[in-house]
């Protein structure tokens, strides 16, 4: 039967040619074909087992959440995310779909995948204002901005936030301040005060080495203009002690006497101990390799 309708097909080809070719070939034309439909089951197969099968499509609500909790707790912060992530899902209106998602983002957060975790917390943010959890979304956010793990090279070498882009350290700032203002009973509050002075004194020292590189390259207004920047925007970082230097000394370059007189006094009135007018340098407080706020 198999022959005759092969026979058949090739009649309505219009051609024998293949049939002869695979005579000489000793494969027959119903084998081939039964090879053929074999392969592509075979494929199929292969294509549903290459590692894309999810095994927790099965798993119910109270499964997914547990499980996602379990790899929380050991600390598998990459898969605890997509569990998170995959609960949120698939159960939005269940009774874990905000804890999910506010879990999915603190999970990615420490996971080191910031794009992820800051799509969650947002998206989190947005959909649920009124959470009692806002106050603690807020501060997880800033966290997830603020972004102080320079790595072993970073602490190796001292490096710290100052000499980062500023954005995400603005942006950080922001959160926090969410949180003190709008939450000031919130138990995150104190922490979130804390990082926010050390933003704004990281900014100040990011805008004093922009000076200071202004300056020992000659551009004296244009380091007179930056340290005027500091003084005004961070007037109590400890940056304003050399951003007070910078002026007085790039105001003396620019044949403004004057100018640099008064501010040299200034100086002397707010850091009467310091010995930078004399010395050129800032003494600065030490820091350890781990995070230490400035307050």
């Amino acid at each position: 039967m198999s022959d005759v309708i092969s026979d058949a097909s090739l009649r309505l080809a219009g051609s024998s040619a293949p049939q002869k070719h695979f005579s000489r070939l000793g494969i027959a034309p119903a084998a081939l074909l039964l090879a053929f439909i074999c392969t592509l089951l075979l494929l199929g197969g292969c294509a549903g087992s290459d590692g894309q099968k999810d095994d927790t499509d099965i798993w119910s609500e109270s499964k997914l959440y547990s499980e996602a909790t379990d790899k929380l707790n050991d600390g598998d912060f990459a898969k605890c995310g997509k569990y998170f992530d995959k609960l949120e899902a698939r159960f939005p209106f269940g009774p874990y779909s905000q804890q999910a998602q506010i879990n999915a983002a603190y999970c990615y957060w420490k996971a080191q995948e910031q794009a992820q975790a800051l799509v969650a917390i947002d998206r989190f943010i947005k959909l649920h204002q009124g959470s009692p959890t806002l106050d603690y979304a807020y501060y997880l956010k800033g966290l997830i901005t603020f972004n102080d793990d320079l790595g072993w090279l970073g602490k190796f070498t001292g490096q710290d936030l100052s000499e980062r882009d500023p954005k995400a350290a603005k942006e950080a700032f922001e959160s926090f301040k969410t949180v003190v203002e709008r939450f000031p009973d919130s138990k995150y509050a104190p922490d979130s005060l804390d990082r926010m002075r050390y933003i704004v004194n990281s900014l100040a020292e990011a805008d004093v080495i922009v000076a200071r590189f202004y300056y020992q390259r000659g551009a004296y207004l244009a380091s007179a203009n930056r340290a005027q920047l500091v003084i005004r925007d961070y007037d109590r970082a400890p940056a304003v002690e050399e951003a007070l230097y910078i002026l007085t000394k790039s105001y003396e370059k620019l044949g403004m006497t004057q100018l640099s007189n008064d501010t040299a006094r200034v100086f002397k009135l707010n850091f009467p101990d310091s010995q930078m007018l004399e010395t050129g340098q800032r003494v600065q407080k030490e820091r350890k390799w781990w995070q230490i706020w400035n307050k």
